[in-house]
């Protein structure tokens, strides 16, 4: 089937998507104006003097629009406090309300601040997780009692020129949008419609839009399918607010945000960037910064070449149908390949930053969850036996001089596969870019089974490139399997993760893709190339957990903290961590609050919420099971919660593999 994709302006090079223009308090958003960044405080509202501060340190770190949660109308009526005290301190950076469950206090800041967010889902809607089927009758009677609740918002925000931000949560969709479509895209895109259209019905267009989760695929699916929508029914094309909720800290966090914002990025879309991350806020500006800089002058870069038939669903997740060759493709998770091949005399220790450690007392190899597939030696190859499970490749004439040609694998150019080379029986890699894909190549690779191919594109925006390569293999019928190679030069480690998660992340997304390998840059000493090889493998397996197409950890789904947080989020996350960490493949939400807790993490497969002072509420899924768990005890309990359900396994001692 061929699809023709209505969410982007092409294909085949960067476009930015033409939107309405959008006024916050005099800062222009929308395609007439650069991508806004932006942020959320984390300071208790009803703090005037911490809020203030922590908004100048944010306003300072880069961002252009300050959010500040308003659950309730005191906290409401305190952000004039904020505002006029940040004025007095000569910062005009536009306030935004961020409202839950509350019209009245939504009301009160639209005539305060230059912006109010609403959650659809839970702004004059239910959501008391109740499975309840809704007649034609009874659901347009909801539609019209939310149009009564919501519509005084409205005018106030014509009267007073406030934007609107109608922000759709994956997690937080009500009873009755999931009982007519369902925990899915459809039903985000949806709930999220049902108000613009009231908006519209009214005349007021000063509109942002975004459809967030905690799971990059889902949220990517919905933003694309909000714009074909939005073209559809004729609504204007609003600015898109992108960002992945809950993301979580660290690594892990800059993974997940990358992947959902950069691939939306990529496609063009996408007016302002929130990344949410368990730090302090001031931190967030500097990562969005580095997604949004690095397609300024995009549109000036040459255009892939273009293709007739589009053989990917862009509104629905689909794997590439590919054969099975050694480990790689059929019903095999993707698989990660370690760059060694600018390492001389690999040594037995060299390999434990990629997951893999030879206790000398059992004379035993043990691996750890991280533990890599491959190692690419170049022409040096690896002097022991390596463990089972690890197998090394080799440049093709190096192979070739090889007593061992079994154990080892070659790895080919393009000129080397078209001279009718000697091949292993069962695996062979070949390394090529993607602007190599000649006729003559296609016919060698359709005529050679057992062969993986290693793609890499030369471009500095490389993911149009590859997902063209990728549509050519489809309609040649070429089914091999294909790793994704990606190298960049002098970058920050923060920087790579995100540039890294973007290009392959987004990929991935898309349903294409059997293996990383990321290379290591040239020219390192011995220290440099083991750290970065460390962190390399590392970011490999958090970029297919993200895409959720191979589980290798554990997963926290952990939001970044604001003025409603119960406890010291940061503190409680890394202890979690520290407790749970080796449950692979378990995913655990961490919520400061109610209102966050059981709506956005959607995804998790436990939850821990804060619900009061010292107080905490543990989930099953979207079920709480136990409350007003007294703090102190609440990660014992839930660890006990995870043991009952047969998923807890303790603790490998991994320390005498680590020395």
């Amino acid at each position: 089937m061929s699809y023709i994709p209505t969410y982007c302006d092409s294909l085949f090079r960067y476009s930015r998507r033409k939107t309405h223009q959008v006024n916050i308090g005099g800062l222009g958003m929308g395609s007439d104006f650069p991508i806004r960044v932006q942020s959320m405080t984390t300071i208790d509202t009803m703090d005037t003097p911490g809020s203030v501060e922590q908004t100048i340190r944010m306003i300072e770190s880069g961002c252009e629009l300050v959010r500040i949660t308003a659950p309730s109308v005191k906290e409401a009526q305190n952000l004039d406090n904020i505002k006029n005290e940040l004025r007095k301190r000569g910062y005009t950076t536009p306030l935004v309300a961020d409202i839950h469950f509350t019209p009245n206090a939504a009301e009160l800041a639209a005539r305060i601040v230059e912006k109010v967010r609403i959650n659809p889902g839970n702004y004059a809607d239910k959501k008391r997780f109740e499975v309840i089927d809704y007649t034609d009758a009874s659901y347009q009677h909801e539609l019209e009692r939310i149009r009564e609740r919501f519509l005084p918002l409205v005018k106030i925000c014509k009267e007073y020129g406030t934007a609107m931000r109608i922000g759709t949560n994956h997690g937080s969709l009500s009873d009755r949008i999931l009982s007519r479509y369902g925990d899915t895209p459809v039903g985000m895109v949806e709930s999220a419609l049902e108000f613009l259209r009231i908006c519209e019905d009214e005349n007021y267009f000063n509109i942002v839009i975004s459809m967030k989760s905690s799971n990059p695929q889902v949220m990517v699916e919905a933003y694309r399918l909000l714009v074909k929508r939005l073209d559809e029914e004729k609504l204007k094309p609003y600015p898109l607010h992108l960002g992945v909720t809950e993301a979580g800290e660290g690594e892990d966090g800059r993974i997940k945000s990358s992947m959902g914002i950069g691939t939306l990025l990529e496609d063009g879309l996408g007016d302002t960037v929130r990344v949410s991350l368990t730090e302090d806020p001031e931190f967030e500006a500097p990562v969005a910064r580095s997604l949004i800089d690095r397609y300024t002058g995009a549109e000036k870069l040459e255009a892939v070449p273009a293709f007739d038939h589009y053989p990917v669903d862009p509104f629905q997740y689909q794997k590439r149908k590919v054969h099975e060759v050694g480990n790689f493709g059929g019903l095999n998770v993707p698989r990660v390949v370690s760059d060694y091949s600018g390492l001389k005399d690999v040594e037995i220790d060299d390999l434990k930053p990629v997951g893999h450690f030879y206790l000398p007392l059992p004379d035993k190899w043990r691996m750890n969850d991280l533990g890599t597939d491959y190692v690419f030696s170049g022409d040096t190859p690896i002097s022991y036996m390596l463990p089972n499970g690890l197998k090394e490749c080799l440049n093709y004439n190096t192979w070739l001089n090889q007593e061992d040609k079994t154990h080892k694998i070659p790895v080919l150019t393009k000129e080397q596969l078209l001279s009718d080379p000697v091949l292993h029986a069962d695996i062979n890699f070949l390394f090529l870019n993607t602007d190599e894909l000649v006729p003559e190549l296609i016919t060698k690779i359709k005529a050679t089974s057992k062969l993986v191919l290693a793609l890499k594109s030369s471009r500095s925006l490389p993911m149009t490139d590859i997902r063209r390569f990728f549509v050519e293999l489809v309609n040649h019928g070429i089914s091999n399997p294909v790793v994704l190679r990606a190298g960049y030069e002098k970058l920050d480690l923060s920087d790579f993760q995100l540039f890294a998660a973007t290009d392959l992340g987004g990929v991935l997304v898309d349903g294409f893709g059997d293996g990383i390998l990321l290379e290591i840059p040239a020219g390192l000493n011995r220290e440099e190339h083991l750290a970065l090889t460390k962190s390399y493998n590392s970011t490999a397996f958090g970029i297919l957990q993200a895409a959720r197409t191979r589980m290798s950890k554990t997963e926290y789904i952990s939001c970044p903290s604001c003025g409603r947080t119960l406890f010291d989020l940061q503190e409680t996350t890394a202890m979690i961590r520290k407790r749970t960490d080796h449950l692979k493949g378990v995913k655990i939400g961490i919520m400061g609050c109610i209102v966050n807790g059981p709506g956005e993490m959607a995804d998790a497969d436990y939850g821990y919420v804060g619900i009061g002072k010292d107080k905490i509420s543990l989930y099953r899924g979207q079920e709480v099971v136990k409350r007003s768990v007294v703090a102190a005890n609440a990660v014992d309990e839930l660890i006990e919660l995870i043991k009952e359900d047969g998923k807890w396994n303790e603790p490998e001692l991994m320390e005498e593999m680590m020395n």
